[in-house]
């Protein structure tokens, strides 16, 4: 499984040391030698687990899908992103956040606060 993109559909056979990869950077942390480049790319479709060739010098727009199942192995890649900001505003927070932070300046009692009197609550 390939920890740079999230959504490989296909690996590739690295022409160098005839290796299999889900992406180049895998290749530069597995090897020690530069991916060599080559016209004739080999690949195994992760969802049928068949291999096949393509030539991408005269690369089509149908040649993004499997030759055997369809499978459509070129896509936008999705990489892993940060869980959490460091700095700056968090856009999931929205307004639940402000909302929050309203109440806390309102100081809302509660039952929790010091200063509270609940022993009518203590029967």
């Amino acid at each position: 499984m390939c920890k740079h993109i999230l959504n490989v559909q296909a690996s590739i056979r690295a022409p160098c040391c005839k290796q299999w990869f889900d992406c180049s950077d895998c290749h530069a942390e597995a090897t020690d030698h530069p991916l060599r480049k080559t016209t004739e790319m080999i690949f195994g479709c992760k969802k049928c687990k068949k291999v096949f060739r393509k030539d991408m010098a005269n690369f089509e727009e149908e040649d993004e899908y499997c030759p055997h199942c369809d499978n459509k192995f070129i896509v936008e890649a999705k990489t892993p992103q940060m869980a959490l900001a460091v700095e700056g505003h968090d856009e999931r927070m929205g307004e639940r956040f402000e909302k929050d932070m309203r109440l806390k300046e309102d100081h809302v009692k509660s039952v929790f606060d010091a200063d509270t009197d609940i022993s009518h609550l203590m029967g």
